[in-house]
């Protein structure tokens, strides 16, 4: 049910929900000046939530900043968290998402020694079925590659960030060898990650992966003034993550 809730909150928290809602408003109001404020909120939420400059600038105060691979320590396991693809169920082939980051991240850590294992945590974030198994599918893509099997630990039955974690642990805890743990998800996504894992006892080095900002910010001049409706998916995330934390934070997740 917390599954179902949070999605249905997050589309009504969206930005283009409320556009679309004030846009309504406008067509629906026949007072001047109520049709004149629907209007101008439709155009100033339009405005705010297509500049990249203010994405970027909240989004910066949120990620966790990433790590130069020749700076991260060895550790015996990397924990890739899912939400790195869709599932092409024509071609019944992984498509990487912008996320796919992670195990793009992970494969270059592994290869370079930095980590000894991976652990791919993480089943589907889908409501319905949609054929994707994404631990599953992306162990045997890596084997397929050359990776030796032994090297890649899976947990093939969460659906959300508490249960990567709650489910990862009770995958850790048959292999105690294993005592470092990197985790390896996107910068926005980082923080509530972190919390959970450490909420499970698992406390873990962070590495962000697909950043949008740097420590050393710094915009182009069309990112100031050019809307870019591509925004309003980049502040879906966010605000994903920033509902996420406080909704975990309630029902003692973290």
């Amino acid at each position: 049910m917390f599954f179902i809730l949070s999605k249905a909150l997050l589309f009504i928290l969206s930005p283009f929900f409320w556009i679309v809602v004030s846009l309504i408003a406008y067509f629906w109001f026949r007072q001047p000046k109520w049709k004149k404020r629907a209007l101008i909120t439709s155009i100033c939420l339009f405005l705010f939530f297509t500049n990249t400059a203010i994405f970027l600038t909240f989004c910066n105060m949120w990620e966790v900043p990433g790590t130069p691979i020749e700076k991260v320590k060895k550790h015996d396991v990397g924990i890739v968290l899912s939400g790195m693809a869709e599932y092409d169920n024509s071609l019944q082939r992984l498509s990487i998402r912008r996320s796919g980051d992670r195990i793009w991240q992970a494969i270059t850590l592994y290869q370079t020694g930095k980590i000894d294992k991976m652990l791919i945590t993480g089943e589907s974030g889908y409501i319905s079925e949609r054929g994707l198994k994404e631990a599953q599918q992306f162990k045997e893509l890596l084997v397929k590659w050359g990776i030796p099997e032994s090297d890649i630990l899976t947990e093939e039955v969460s659906k959300n960030t508490h249960e990567n974690a709650a489910e990862s642990k009770k995958v850790l805890n048959e292999y105690p060898e294993l005592k470092s743990y990197l985790l390896i998800t996107s910068g926005t996504h980082m923080r509530r990650s972190l919390a959970c894992f450490e909420h499970e006892g698992l406390k873990s080095t962070p590495f962000s992966t697909d950043l949008y900002t740097s420590e050393n910010q710094h915009f182009f001049w069309d990112q100031y003034i050019v809307p870019d409706v591509s925004n309003f998916d980049s502040w879906n995330k966010l605000i994903k993550e920033w509902v996420g934390y406080i909704s975990y934070w309630m029902v003692g997740y973290i």
